[in-house]
């Protein structure tokens, strides 16, 4: 209905126009359908603004959507220098508490990846040095005497 209205004005528009008629005529014709189309949307309700007749939010717009009573009171339920409630002050602590948990937990696997590469690093000194350790004995060994001397036979 409306786009049947706003489609047939502006055709009056252009005849106006080309039939060289007075220029306030023209003018007139050309804001009537704006006006007709803001009076029109002057009755649509916005889909942002609530007005308080369905309270009850279904799906994920739950915790989007809140009361426009709450909505006006957000900000001005407390200033900045009065008590917290003993809600907010334990929400507070929790996420403290859980970012320390976090950091802790972090810290501690950082400590157990250092600690195993260390065990890692010494297990393998060890070995290259106890390899070195017997090739020396084995090049340096002339077969008349045993390596130990704690394993010489008694003469």
């Amino acid at each position: 209905m409306l786009s049947s209205l706003v489609s047939g004005l502006s055709a009056v528009v252009l005849i106006l126009i080309f039939s060289r008629m007075a220029w306030n005529h023209t003018v007139l014709l050309t804001l009537l359908p704006t006006v007709l189309i803001l009076i029109v949307l002057a009755g649509v309700e916005s889909a942002a603004v609530k007005d308080g007749k369905n309270t009850e939010a279904q799906g994920p717009s739950k915790r989007v959507f809140m009361p426009a009573s709450d909505a006006s009171n957000f900000f001005k339920r407390r200033g900045r220098r009065s008590p917290r409630t003993y809600e907010e002050y334990y929400a507070e602590q929790r996420v403290k508490m859980a970012t320390n948990e976090r950091r802790r937990e972090h810290y501690e696997e950082q400590s157990n990846e250092h600690e195993n590469y260390l065990e890692e690093e010494r297990d393998e000194q060890n070995e290259r040095t106890r390899e070195k350790n017997e090739q020396w004995r084995e090049f340096n060994y002339d077969g008349q005497y045993s390596r130990y001397p704690h394993h010489r036979p008694y003469v």
